[in-house]
């Protein structure tokens, strides 16, 4: 059974940007490494029509709905209830839930409250999803041949896990998994999004691998993905098309994937047996943070010292009094 897969998240708390949808990223990467399809994502709050309409949608362009949030114990979480009565299907309590969910509590010494009594209800038809970490357990569930619907907590770490221990396996068996997908990005410092797209326009096309560019505080990458049955055989694929772009663009590129400014520039002090202080202003600090931010940056980092005040420019750091009159607005 292949096909795409949709993720839609519950909660208004995401409309309103409370918090950061940090679960849409982790089931996105998820996805990717196993290969399956994915080209939409939801966020819907907690409303059961607007709930139903998503749903309704996602029905006709995905065969996999992984679901986030509204598995609570509070009236506005909704998501189990909504689908069941979408698919018109029966909750149902489950004796095996409900007695999971008092020994929780009772193992943490809290008192439970009736409400969470609701967490045991599941579409009928359902299996369910364990949830080791926490109380609310999830479903996966086929309410019409062909489509398979999952439900997670909102919880980060509590779909996290679940998702490692229940649907990875789950998706894996039942033939869901394809060849997955590997990504190398390189990044560029000193050039406009814009002009790295005119050097490598032609790149674009490439069907596999594919090259996409992104821009992000000051850095430009591009994302260099391809779809292989191993790591070796990706790898094959994507390097060719980087080398075709560190030869066209190869100046202002400084490093890969998880690297950034300050590591790569801590790598090369490392090397070459060199330390750096810095003397910030206006900055606050931000240039030493994002120094000792690198795990081992004791080895070539000596120090910073935060000169806001003129009184200690000239003092500790022997800045000209003139030349603070005359450049001082240029901090």
């Amino acid at each position: 059974m292949k096909g795409s897969a949709e993720i839609i998240c519950v909660g208004s708390e995401l409309l309103l940007g409370d918090i950061t949808n940090t679960n849409a990223q982790f089931l996105a990467q998820e996805l990717a490494q196993l290969g399956i399809s994915h080209y939409y994502q939801t966020v819907v709050g907690d409303n059961p029509l607007r709930i139903q309409r998503a749903v309704a949608i996602a029905c006709d362009r995905a065969r996999l709905l992984i679901f986030t949030g509204g598995l609570g114990p509070t009236p506005d979480d909704l998501t189990h209830e909504t689908l069941a009565d979408f698919f018109s299907s029966p909750l149902e309590e489950r004796p095996e839930v409900w007695a999971d969910i008092q020994q929780k509590y009772a193992n943490r010494g809290r008192a439970i409250a009736p409400s969470n009594r609701k967490q045991a209800l599941i579409p009928q038809g359902a299996a369910v999803l364990p949830n080791p970490a926490g109380s609310a357990p999830g479903i996966i569930w086929e309410p019409r041949p062909g489509l398979v619907l999952m439900t997670f907590p909102g919880v980060p770490k509590e779909m996290q896990i679940m998702w490692r221990a229940t649907a990875v396996p789950y998706l894996q068996t039942h033939s869901w998994a394809a060849d997955p997908i590997y990504s190398r990005t390189l990044k560029f410092w000193g050039i406009g999004e814009s002009n790295l797209a005119e050097q490598v326009n032609h790149l674009f096309d490439l069907e596999n691998p594919t090259v996409a560019p992104y821009a992000s505080q000051g850095t430009v990458k591009l994302r260099v993905s391809a779809r292989a049955s191993t790591e070796a055989a990706a790898i094959a694929l994507i390097n060719p098309v980087a080398a075709e772009i560190l030869k066209l663009a190869g100046d202002h590129y400084y490093g890969d994937d998880d690297e950034t400014l300050a590591s790569v520039v801590g790598d090369l002090l490392r090397q070459q047996g060199q330390t750096l202080a810095v003397a910030e202003s206006c900055t606050g600090g931000g240039l030493g943070h994002m120094l000792t931010a690198v795990a081992g940056s004791s080895d070539y980092f000596m120090g910073g010292i935060i000169s806001y005040d003129n009184a200690v420019k000239i003092g500790l750091l022997g800045v000209l009094p003139d030349s603070l009159e005359t450049e001082g607005g240029r901090e």
